[in-house]
């Protein structure tokens, strides 16, 4: 009996002694749909911590837009970002603190090709490093087709789709919703081949459809990761473009504050040097800590970060902007240009220059393909009207070599051209208004201004006017804001920078 009793203890003390790890918990988590692939590395967090994170994955868009203050029905949220949050919640008014947010990881938007064609690109732009500009400018002439995931749903969609808009902007600052007012974006999404609903999607079709396109736009951690399935029937080569990114910085979000001593226990484990090791092995991601020594595919610098919009209103005008670009309609834009015997010179030749720019390394401001382009020249009456569809380059040709051989006339009938350009109008259209002089043929600014005032459809087609040499600012102007558009004063800037400004405003 003593030796049963002697056993029983030194079983008791070795069982005492072992314990039985870390108390189980479970907590329920909002996430990011991308965030998948960390399922080897959570089974690590469950058996060093004891805590299992039950993940319940959405569209990062989607995933904020149903996040309520007061109203949450998780844990915690972990998403590639909780910028889009932020400005959902302030937009609301919602008081009180914000949920304790730890950044985990960090992930870039880039563009993914096949390196063949990743060596073309790079070969073709000054220092082998290509720009959204770059790639724009490639889409809207047909050579650059690629598949990036909805921003309406992603966050990776958002994020390219904000990296794309503050590199068209040129401002070097957050955007602002008038920086996304005119309808740069059109030429860029024209080599939209395909989207998806969740980043998985998005590389699912790209697999399927990889011999069609050139390109797959997405986090650096994705198409990393892609590129390890064995999948792809050429390796990809990621290229960062150098007017810069948008960075995912993967926070962790504490929703339900009981939880904190979980949470704490987390993401403390997350940012351990193990973890994170572990997380840029296994996803792919680049660690917090910058002093931590990363693996080949990640030492890549990653260039300028981009500034995040802060304010949700111009969240909702990229979204809006972003609907007209992709909505498979052509657009019409009606240049009405003065070629007067006072535009002799110089001023030709800078009108001649702008069209050549616009026609071949414009950038987010190039013709692009689909795109209707009415050339109307006038002196004391319509001298010659153009239309062409661009399918290529040849019709740029054409509108080119019309600028160059027409001659100049006499006279201005600035109204009377203008009142013509709307007679040549045909569904979503924009018009822009070049002179350099005074009305002195033809109808008069009033007589115009009474037409406009009395046309079906108002200010559904908006007059854009640029004036230079001794044009009349005032009534540029008057006729401008009377269809809803405005002036661009080119003795203030150069002609191509204003037509730049204006071209395809709606």
């Amino acid at each position: 009996m003593r030796r049963l009793l002697a056993a029983g203890l030194v079983l008791g003390l070795v069982a005492g002694c072992t314990g039985s790890g870390p108390e189980p918990v479970t907590l329920s988590v909002l996430a990011s749909s991308e965030l998948a692939d960390l399922a080897p590395v959570l089974a690590e967090l469950k058996k060093d911590t004891g805590i299992d994170l039950a993940m319940d994955y959405h569209g990062t868009v989607q995933a904020s837009d149903s996040l309520t203050p007061g109203q949450y029905k998780h844990d915690l949220a972990w998403l590639s970002s909780d910028r889009f949050f932020q400005l959902r919640t302030r937009k609301t008014g919602a008081h009180g603190p914000a949920p304790l947010a730890t950044r985990t990881m960090l992930s870039p938007l880039v563009v993914g090709l096949p390196a063949s064609k990743a060596k073309k690109l790079r070969e073709s732009v000054p220092g082998g490093q290509p720009t959204w500009a770059d790639l724009a400018a490639r889409a809207a002439a047909g050579e650059f087709r690629f598949g990036m995931a909805d921003p309406h749903v992603t966050g990776s969609g958002l994020a390219a789709l904000i990296g794309v808009a503050t590199a068209a902007a040129g401002t070097g600052v957050s955007l602002r919703p008038e920086d996304v007012a005119c309808d740069k974006l059109r030429g860029f999404f024209t080599g939209r081949a395909f989207t998806a609903q969740s980043t998985p999607a998005l590389t699912e079709e790209y697999v399927k459809r990889q011999t069609e396109v050139d390109a797959v736009i997405s986090y650096e951690s994705v198409l990393l990761s892609l590129q390890a399935t064995g999948k792809l029937k050429e390796p990809l080569e990621i290229v960062y473009p150098r007017d810069g990114i948008v960075l995912a910085d993967y926070p962790l979000l504490l929703l339900d504050n009981d939880k904190r001593a979980a949470y704490d226990r987390v993401t403390e484990w997350l940012r351990s040097e193990r973890a994170q090791r572990m997380i840029m092995e296994r996803t792919a991601r680049r660690p917090i800590d910058p002093a931590l020594s990363r693996t080949g595919a990640l030492r890549p610098e990653i260039g300028n970060s981009l500034y995040f919009p802060d304010r949700q209103e111009v969240l909702d005008t990229l979204l809006a902007a972003y609907d007209r670009a992709t909505s498979g309609a052509g657009r019409q834009v009606v240049f009405v240009l003065d070629f007067s015997a006072s535009m002799a010179g110089s001023r030709i030749e800078a009108l001649r220059a702008a069209f050549k720019e616009l026609s071949g390394a414009g950038g987010f401001d190039r013709f692009h393909r689909g795109e209707t382009i009415t050339v109307l020249r006038f002196a004391g009456q319509v001298l010659e009207e153009k239309t062409v569809t661009v399918s290529g380059p040849g019709d740029l040709d054409t509108v080119n070599r019309l600028l160059a051989t027409g001659e100049l006339g006499k006279g201005t009938a600035i109204w009377s051209a203008l009142e013509h350009a709307y007679r040549t109008v045909k569904g979503e259209a924009s018009i822009v208004l070049m002179t350099d002089g005074e009305n002195n043929a033809g109808i008069g600014l009033a007589e115009f201004l009474r037409n406009r005032e009395q046309a079906p459809g108002g200010k559904s087609v908006r007059t854009y006017a640029i004036r230079f040499g001794t044009a009349d600012p005032v009534d540029l102007t008057r006729a401008a804001q009377a269809t809803g558009g405005r002036m661009v004063d080119a003795a203030q800037t150069s002609l191509l920078a204003a037509v730049k400004e204006i071209r395809g405003c709606g």
